[in-house]
């Protein structure tokens, strides 16, 4: 007798969307079924999201196919209008049971109106060695280029103790590194009683799991890591010395323009101070080239940024007008322009990289063995290459021994 047929879940855009396609995964159980779980941080990304609408009805052509997460909460009808499409569901609604049992093709509800989130269902991370935890959801700031607030609603907060008990269950099921997610994960806090920080929820996730190996942070906004997050990224070793800033741009004008809250020195004067505390940790950034009214002048401060702050973990987005957003009425960069100039920061931010990568060679370090068993991710995010296969899950104590362009390659330690 046939097997019935397994769903999917197909994730795009961020580790929040990972983290909530678990428990997507857990809630659709034993139905013939494709999710897509969208992305609408730019206009490529709801294109990919249309192509793999496209692609999973052509691959599961009895499949039930539903459309959910940022781009399909901005614009339902224009998914819900895809002939591919069986049904959509929003950002606000797909978390809960009801909702994947309701006959409705359309259930989105109002974001605006979400006060609470809470820690997702799922019991485990199957598909991934690391597990991905939502402590945070939603923005209440409202930068000109941004569309996501749309999609998330606004910022709320999982309370503290909810949180440590899914990460001890997370531990408990065999996961050594967890990643603390959230749209704007550095506003955690001040919706809950006593309005903790993320410093706070950090400290009490250590001191309550012990167990926990690796601690992970998502993205993070420079201008509020206070004194108490600082210290746990520079000191506790069971946080990984890799820190991912939402820089966005390197000029003041063009900061100023996008309402971000941090100038270029500060940008500047964190990671100096970071990588002094913690000269091993290693620097994420997102950077935008072609932000509307962008000159030479502001494209070359954002270029030198990437040499200014040792960015090794660049995601270089040409700027994407997003309708209904302040940018998108600005004057505009020529398409041209944007993309060329989103190339020389790519070629700028991957030479950074590979001067990186070639000062690791020779140095040991701890490697967390990811699917299928050849690779994994060490501790500041160099990807790994192993030389012979071991078991997904593991951390091994690894030497570098070369570099294979994006990646490193390296032996196990003998034990």
């Amino acid at each position: 007798m046939p097997s019935a047929p397994l769903p999917e879940v197909v994730s795009l855009g961020c580790r929040l969307n990972i983290a909530e396609s678990e428990t997507i995964r857990a809630l659709v159980a034993g139905r013939d079924m494709v999710v897509v779980n969208s992305c609408a941080v730019t206009n490529a990304a709801v294109k990919a999201t249309r192509v793999a609408i496209r692609r999973a009805r052509r691959d599961r052509p009895d499949a039930q196919i539903v459309v959910t997460g940022c781009a399909a909460q901005i614009d339902p009808g224009a998914f819900a209008a895809m002939p591919e499409v069986d049904r959509v569901i929003g950002n606000a609604d797909k978390l809960s049971a009801a909702a994947w049992d309701m006959p409705a093709p359309v259930v989105v509800s109002d974001i605006m109106q979400v006060r609470e989130t809470a820690p997702h269902l799922a019991a485990s991370f199957s598909t991934h060695a690391r597990a991905f935890v939502e402590v945070q959801n939603g923005c209440d700031h409202r930068c000109t280029f941004c569309a996501i607030p749309f999609g998330r609603g606004p910022s709320r907060s999982v309370p503290a103790g909810a949180v440590v008990d899914r990460v001890a269950g997370l531990v408990d099921a065999g996961h050594r590194e967890i990643v603390l997610t959230g749209v704007d994960l550095t506003s955690y806090g001040p919706d809950l009683p006593g309005a903790p920080t993320l410093g706070l929820l950090v400290e009490r996730i250590l001191h309550a799991v012990p167990r926990l190996e690796r601690l992970r942070l998502s993205s993070l906004d420079g201008i509020e890591i206070d004194d108490r997050l600082f210290a746990l990224l520079t000191t506790e070793p069971r946080i990984m010395p890799h820190v991912h800033l939402s820089l966005q741009a390197g000029d003041d004008m063009v900061l100023k323009r996008m309402k971000r809250r941090h100038s270029r020195a500060e940008s500047v004067a964190l990671v100096q101070r970071l990588k002094t505390a913690r000269p091993d940790i290693a620097i994420g950034a997102d950077l935008i080239a072609g932000f509307p009214t962008e000159d030479e002048a502001m494209f070359q401060n954002t270029h030198a940024l990437i040499a200014d702050c040792d960015i090794v973990h660049s995601h270089i987005f040409p700027y994407s007008p997003r309708a209904g957003t302040p940018a998108a009425r600005m004057p505009q960069v020529e398409p041209e322009i944007r993309r060329r100039r989103g190339a020389i920061l790519r070629e700028t931010g991957q030479a950074v990289r590979a001067a990186w990568l070639q000062t690791l060679v020779g140095t040991t370090q701890h490697l967390l063995v990811e699917r299928p068993g050849d690779r994994g991710h060490v501790g500041n995010f160099a990807e790994v290459l192993l030389d012979a296969p071991a078991a997904p899950g593991d951390i091994l104590r690894i030497t570098i021994t070369g570099v294979l362009g994006e990646r490193l390659s390296a032996t196990r330690e003998s034990l």
